[in-house]
């Protein structure tokens, strides 16, 4: 019996191509557009794809921006493992806070502005699966951890703060700052 060779995927293919494009039309329309205004015909154009695509692949604009954002982070800033919890969450921290920069204010007041789409619940990111991981981790080495909830509160949203309203991202003695006040507040905490 002779099995059917199932088709290759190429990383990098048309599909690949297909999403560039259109994340780059997204973030080109929203430096020159107000969010309202952008449209799915619109991005379609603009990336040279058929409307029929993006709306297959990401539904509505709000899908579309939360996949932009997501891989700008996921792809520029990879969580560390460096065996501490600490160093884990200063690196995180300090790289995060660089690569909100290029990623710009327009894109994070989008993302902010914008309500979360159906298909891809801000909850069930791939960024926050990655801290949840980072957090595991030093949970398996017996460090005191804070939840995904108190990492987002004290540490990742300052961070989009200081870009969104101060326009620049936050030094990497901030960021560091700001780990060092959740892990003096997990601390504090364990010991009620």
């Amino acid at each position: 019996m002779e099995v059917a060779e199932q088709p290759r995927r190429r990383p990098g293919g048309r599909s690949a191509r297909v999403r560039e494009r259109v994340h780059t039309a997204v973030v080109e329309l929203l430096e020159s557009r107000r969010l309202e205004e952008v449209s799915i015909p619109l991005v379609a154009e603009r990336a040279g794809v058929h409307q029929a695509t993006v709306y297959r692949r990401w539904g509505d604009v709000s899908g579309l921006i939360e996949d932009v954002v997501e891989a700008r982070l996921g792809a520029l800033a990879p969580i560390p493992d460096t065996g501490t919890l600490r160093g884990d969450l200063e690196l995180a921290a300090v790289r995060f806070a660089e690569v909100i920069a290029p990623l710009g204010s327009i894109l994070i007041r989008a993302a902010a502005l914008s309500p979360p789409s159906a298909e891809a619940p801000v909850a069930f990111s791939t960024r926050a699966n990655q801290l949840q991981a980072l957090l595991d981790r030093a949970a398996e080495r017996g460090e005191k951890t804070p939840t995904l909830t108190e990492l987002l509160e004290g540490v990742t949203a300052p961070l989009y703060f200081h870009a969104l309203f101060f326009g620049r991202p936050a030094d990497a003695e901030h960021a560091e700052e700001l780990v060092d006040r959740l892990l003096v507040y997990i601390e504090a905490k364990s010991e009620r």
